[in-house]
């Protein structure tokens, strides 16, 4: 038994079964999420990879049933957290889920944030709405998250535009991990941050996850972030999961159009190459989208076959999963 069937035996932890997300108004549907499916095993982390709008975040909000409650629904398939389908849950069930089984670092921290509530208060009042205890509790438990996260306790009583960015960053990901949740869902957690408060977050977050064994899907642009953090990824297009496999099967051996354009766009400091090499094109209009593959307005490869019908996901040479009827013939020109 290979590695990735060793993955796929027993009940996951996490699992999504063909997820649908739509966005609709009275003149048009966004087709945001289409026919998605994954599995996360305990204490091991997810990356999620593609371009703005691919439908990274509707995908991490509809584990946590939190669109918008007008204008955005899951439009089929399943969210089982260890065989428990979220999707059937009511509202007053999955309340008490979030912020204590399942909880989410948001991208920008200003809009996470009450602008007119002390920062301790807000960590605080995450720990009262998941235990019980008193009020002088709930506060130690608040300070002794603001530690942890390497902000001294007497900030408590600050507000939070007296912080800095990255420190707004450490006080959400401290109300995400005050209650010790079994999944974080990490929203591009760096992307408003420099370099080397980038850096800190992430090693934080690491610290943190390993601490309490979580369980993280991380959203990210950064193939660096997703080496340095991720056990598995998966690689989104326009709502769709073009290629799934190990952290190793997806960067030694890439095996959609779309996922060697990523590669090839990274700069490589080795090689002696005057331009970079950009994916062509522009992602499709997801109210729109085209027949078949997504991918094929984009893709050398792309034939009438590609064109027609949904295609399949299947398995690769080296063990992972790609969505590609050219699979064959693109590792052929790619070896070359």
């Amino acid at each position: 038994m290979n590695e990735q069937q060793n993955r796929n035996v027993g009940t996951p932890f996490l699992e999504v079964k063909n997820l649908t997300v739509e966005y609709f108004s009275k003149k048009q549907m966004v087709h945001a999420v289409n026919d998605v499916s994954f599995r996360l095993e305990k204490g091991k982390t997810l990356g999620l990879v593609g371009e703005t709008g691919a439908g990274k975040t509707s995908i991490a909000k509809a584990i946590l049933r939190i669109l918008p409650d007008v204008g955005a629904r899951i439009a089929g398939g399943q969210v089982l957290l260890e065989g428990e389908n979220l999707t059937a849950l009511s509202e007053h069930d999955m309340r008490k889920i979030r912020g204590d089984k399942i909880t989410m670092i948001f991208q920008d921290p200003m809009t996470a944030l009450n602008p007119v509530q002390r920062v301790g208060e807000q960590i605080a009042e995450v720990v009262a709405l998941h235990s019980t205890g008193t009020k002088e509790e709930f506060e130690k438990r608040a300070e002794e998250m603001l530690e942890m996260v390497g902000i001294p306790a007497e900030r408590y009583k600050e507000y939070p535009h007296q912080f800095s960015g990255g420190m707004k960053q450490r006080v959400v990901i401290a109300m995400a991990l005050a209650c010790n949740p079994d999944l974080l869902l990490a929203d591009e957690p760096t992307t408003a941050l420099d370099v080397t408060i980038q850096a800190q977050v992430l090693r934080l977050i690491e610290q943190l996850r390993e601490k309490f064994n979580t369980s993280m899907i991380l959203i990210t642009h950064d193939m660096g972030v997703i080496a340095n953090t991720c056990d598995d990824v998966a690689i989104v297009y326009a709502g769709n999961i073009l290629e799934y496999g190990t952290r190793e099967q997806i960067f030694d051996h890439p095996c959609h159009p779309y996922t060697i354009g990523l590669f090839k766009a990274i700069p490589n400091m080795e090689a002696d190459e005057e331009w970079l090499h950009p994916i062509n094109g522009l992602p499709p209009d997801p109210t729109s989208l085209p027949e078949g593959c997504p991918f094929h307005p984009r893709c050398d490869y792309a034939d009438e076959k590609c064109r027609q019908g949904r295609i399949a996901m299947g398995s690769t040479p080296f063990g992972h999963q790609c969505r590609c009827c050219h699979m064959d013939q693109v590792l052929k020109e790619e070896v070359k």
